[in-house]
């Protein structure tokens, strides 16, 4: 006897509604989302979709009705709950337009539960697009499976960060000076890893980060990494030490 299909299928497009969902509710879908479904992916009455709000979960929905400009769908059931996120925050200093979309991507990918851009003496790029990142994020978030997203905050300038740090929360500071192992670094609790543009820290920036006595100083290897690639070793230690990936 045959075995029955999965359902829904590995292939069903994954969609993130900016609005609360609830069993048995109606959506209606417009937009760039609609294009999406109807003119990339063909969608047809009947086909599913997987919804995730950032609220609830992630819920089945099947399409209804087709018109020019919108879909229909009709929530089916619940396939998950919200996912519970590792208690990490990404500290990183804006760098040029194509590399810190790729940082949000990645952070989100990694499981990060909040972005924080940090202004320093030394940040080439002192403003940012939220509305850019967020699309960024969600987009990550829609490949990789997550049902919460991560908090972007605004940008905050570097001493103000540090007047201000919550005092349960360990931060990592990721020193191109050298620092100890991030095994050694590492505390149970809620954690922060902070990177620096591309110039680095100045002297007097990195003085006052090792000073403050959350700070936890520490080496990403023997070589200089470039700081989306600092991000991602950081963030991949973290996670496999004291996250989700053990």
């Amino acid at each position: 006897m045959p075995a029955t299909p999965a359902w829904p299928p590995a292939s069903t497009p994954r969609l993130h509604i900016d609005q609360p969902l609830e069993a048995l509710a109606s959506i209606v879908i417009g937009g760039a989302q609609a294009h999406y479904l109807a003119g990339v992916m063909r969608m047809k009455v009947g086909d599913p979709v997987r919804l995730f709000d950032n609220i609830s979960g992630e819920w089945l929905a099947e399409v209804v009705n087709l018109g020019k400009r919108e879909l229909h769908l009709n929530i089916s059931g619940k396939l998950s709950e919200r996912e519970l996120v590792p208690d990490l925050w990404l500290l990183t200093a804006p760098i040029k337009k194509g590399r810190i979309d790729w940082i949000i991507e990645k952070a989100c990918e990694l499981g990060v539960a909040r972005i924080v851009p940090v202004l320093t003496q030394r940040t080439i790029v002192d403003k940012i697009n939220p509305d850019r990142l967020s699309a960024h994020m969600i987009e990550a978030a829609e490949q990789c499976g997550r049902t919460a997203l991560p908090e972007l905050a605004e940008m905050v300038k570097l001493t103000a960060m540090l007047a201000n740090w919550p005092a349960d929360r360990t931060l990592i500071f990721a020193d191109e000076a050298g620092g100890a192992p991030m095994a050694e670094a590492i505390t149970p609790g809620p954690a922060a890893i902070l990177i620096g543009p591309e110039g680095g820290f100045t002297d007097d920036e990195r003085a006052a980060i090792r000073a403050h006595p959350a700070a936890r100083g520490v080496s990403l290897g023997p070589r200089i990494l470039r700081a989306d690639t600092a991000v991602v070793a950081a963030i991949t230690l973290w996670m496999a030490i004291a996250g989700d990936w053990r």
